[in-house]
């Protein structure tokens, strides 16, 4: 499969060319466009239990299967929420924790499944008792609230990331639950509260808007008519 992202940061979409044979899976009401050559078909990944797993990682409980079942041509697949679209090749050597609404797309050879934290980290990471595990060989798209930065941390290096800014990270990350300054007061006064420190080596990815401010700021604008 051949692809492109087009227009990167704000409205990006993916642009997926399929040879006939092909298919390319995605989230619930994903696709925009297809060749008249496609057929597009809904179903569970990974049946029923596994669907309801995604339902309580905050994902849809149904994918798209879009396939090149009579030629072949190309599909657009966009997310419901302006942002960007990056591309993660998995190797099957480690899993790809995602947060809700991140995953968008994948190739055939990625498996979805449902991953869930310990207490502390469903209680307090803002991601609830279920986060997303992407696994396989192949392509994963991820999608977020703006624009998506990559942080490479080196053997042993710890790095803080506000709970509603992380988009994806790799399983073999360690991370915990702290405060975000050193007494409860000063943190919850900052508007930070609670954090996620993260130890290399390893990549995480953020996304430099925070869906939960722009909500406040959305109900504020309403609340003042």
């Amino acid at each position: 499969m051949e692809y492109k992202i087009l227009y990167p940061g704000a409205f990006a979409m993916i642009e997926a060319n399929l040879k006939q044979g092909e298919k390319i899976k995605a989230e619930y009401d994903a696709m925009v466009a297809m060749s008249s050559t496609f057929e597009i078909d809904g179903n569970i990944e990974g049946g029923v239990l596994a669907g309801l797993g995604r339902m309580l990682a905050g994902e849809k409980f149904f994918f798209q299967t879009i396939s090149a079942n009579r030629g072949s041509g190309s599909v657009l697949i966009s997310p419901s929420f302006p942002g960007d679209i990056i591309d993660i090749e998995l190797d099957n050597t480690y899993d790809l924790i995602v947060q809700k609404d991140g995953f968008l797309a994948a190739t055939e050879g990625i498996n979805i499944n449902t991953k869930m934290q310990n207490l502390m980290q469903g209680l307090f990471s803002g991601e609830g008792f279920f986060t997303l595990k992407l696994s396989g060989t192949g392509i994963a798209f991820i999608n977020s609230y703006g624009s998506i930065h990559a942080i490479n941390l080196d053997e042993g290096q710890t790095y803080v990331v506000d709970n509603q800014h992380l988009v994806a990270w790799p399983g073999y990350m360690q991370y915990e639950i702290t405060k975000a300054s050193k007494g409860w007061i000063s943190s919850f006064t900052s508007g930070e509260a609670l954090v996620c420190k993260f130890r290399g080596p390893g990549v995480v990815f953020i996304q430099t808007r925070n869906p939960q401010g722009f909500g406040r700021w959305a109900k504020s604008l309403i609340a003042s008519k």
